[in-house]
């Protein structure tokens, strides 16, 4: 036959599209095109499908090949269409018998043997979810897309073995040909090990009621106070308290850290919950995402279902805080280029900490700042109103005293308060899975004020608030979300007035202390 066919998948964001992969051979002068808007890696392909074909035994044809990528109007890019490309010529070459209906995703090597590509997980959801459960991947990522339902998964190393898997004849393939284990790929590995606890962390009460309520409602955190005052230590320990991720949210996070390439995507899910920490040197498509041709996912995609830790938040670029203001109402990123559109998850808990002025000795007393008012207004300026609004917690963490350090080893451990928290996240999702939600932070503000309304003389302080200007309309509503956590940390089925109080000195004791 003249025209061989076989399927693979092309990723745009977190988001996957069969591709059918059509591979004529003509009648005219040897030569080998691929159609359907391939990128530079994609156009490289036609040298690797020649070598690595007769390396394998199974040299392509000397005619011209034709490979039309279909739908022709979505941009391909990335080395993962190699082997379906390969299989199709060789299907109209009748050196094969059939590829059916398979999914074939992997890069080819000169020698024939197939490498891992990234981003194998949401390629083989896409597939599945298209009704295309037969996929086959190299050996190095058979792990990864076995985490899927439903999917049919082979992993081979070398297009011989495929070849011959799918009729080639026996006697022309290399198949003596073994490849070594390729380096620096991960391997399966344990659970890992216990992070940072709580016990550490010496005094700092109000800060580590804070650093609960926030896991207990996957609340947003400010944290202000002087260098030394354990506002890091108290973000590196909010990851663990919160609990395992459920199988959705898990398969999602694994989903981006095998785009990314990170480590242990490619034989588990990442059951706990992911800590980002990037420098405040990073630009905007380090934290929101971006790249050349299609937008990659950056750090606050990355943190989807944990935290995103900016320390030193005011060191941090205007213009790259601000653009953290979309995702933190919507959960998502949506990132345009000229060469398409993304979007990635990040639905994460922004915890900020902050020095109080450009010296970090403006706190207490201040005695020994050097920093002029002015000073200090603009480098707490770089934070904007409209991004400290979405902002639930704000607290200003003190100089820890001589008395909390003799109380060392006092403090409850994570394992305490990872047990309160889960015990409020149970309260919650029993209360909100009726309304298609899962913390209290999700909370809209018409259900606020609809279906878990409260009590007028409950909120009659929060009224006042808001009447003379010290609440926004989204810091009403984010100081009923803390409230509604406060109850269900105390096991109450609904806020009282003390919640309400409690609630709003969590989100004024910065600025107040300021």
């Amino acid at each position: 036959m003249a025209l061989g066919r076989s399927y693979s998948v092309a990723l745009v964001g977190l988001n996957g599209y069969i591709v059918e992969v059509e591979a004529d051979i003509g009648q005219t002068l040897p030569a080998f095109v691929i159609l359907g808007l391939p990128d530079a890696s994609l156009n490289e392909a036609k040298e690797r499908i020649r070598s690595a074909a007769q390396n394998s035994g199974i040299p392509l044809s000397r005619r011209k090949i034709t490979a039309n990528l279909i739908p022709a109007s979505l941009p391909k890019r990335g080395s993962g269409f190699d082997l379906a490309i390969t299989m199709a010529v060789l299907l109209a070459a009748e050196d094969i018998r059939t590829t059916n209906r398979t999914v074939f995703i992997a890069e080819l090597g000169l020698d024939g043997r197939l490498r891992p590509v990234r981003g194998v997980l949401p390629a083989v959801m896409a597939a599945v979810q298209a009704g295309y459960p037969d996929v086959v991947v190299a050996q190095a990522n058979a792990a990864e897309a076995a985490l899927v339902p439903g999917a049919r998964v082979s992993g081979y190393k070398t297009l011989a073995r495929l070849a011959y898997d799918f009729g080639a004849d026996p006697l022309q393939l290399a198949l003596d040909f073994e490849p070594e284990d390729q380096p620096g790929m991960p391997e399966a590995s344990g659970p890992p090990g216990p992070g940072p606890d709580m016990c550490d962390v010496s005094g700092q009460g109000d800060a580590r009621r804070a650093l609960e309520v926030a896991a207990a409602g996957a609340h947003h955190l400010l944290l202000t106070g002087p260098p030394g005052a354990g506002k890091t230590m108290l973000a590196e320990r909010l990851p663990g308290l919160l609990p395992d991720l459920a199988d959705t949210a898990a398969m999602e996070v694994t989903a981006i850290h095998s785009l990314c390439e990170l480590p242990l995507s490619s034989v588990q899910l990442v059951r706990r919950p992911p800590f980002e920490n990037p420098h405040h040197t990073a630009t905007a498509a380090a934290i929101i995402g971006g790249g050349s041709g299609l937008p990659r996912p950056g750090a606050a995609s990355r943190a989807h279902r944990g935290v995103l830790f900016l320390d030193e938040a005011p060191e941090y670029e205007r213009r790259v805080l601000d653009a953290l203001r979309q995702p933190l109402e919507s959960g998502e990123l949506v990132i345009h280029r000229s060469a398409g559109t993304a979007a990635y998850p990040a639905r994460f808990q922004l915890v900020l900490a902050a020095n109080p002025c450009p010296c970090g000795k403006a706190s207490g007393k201040g005695l020994d700042c050097t920093c002029t008012p002015m000073m200090r207004r603009r480098y707490l300026a770089r934070m904007s109103g409209p991004l400290l609004d979405r902002v639930d917690i704000q607290l200003q963490v003190e100089r820890v005293s001589l008395a909390d350090f003799g109380q060392s080893g006092t403090e409850e451990d994570t394992a305490s308060v990872a047990g309160r928290v889960i015990a409020a996240r149970g309260l919650q999702l029993e209360r909100l899975r009726p309304l298609g939600l899962e913390t209290n932070s999700q909370v809209p503000g018409r259900i606020l004020r609809g279906e878990l309304r409260l009590a007028a003389p409950t909120t009659r302080i929060l009224d006042q608030a808001l009447e003379r200007g010290i609440l926004t309309a989204r810091g009403y509503d984010r100081v009923l979300r803390l409230a509604w956590t406060l109850a269900d940390l105390a096991s109450r089925d609904k806020p009282d007035l003390n919640d309400i109080g409690q609630a709003l000195s969590l989100r004024q004791a910065a600025s107040a202390a300021a």
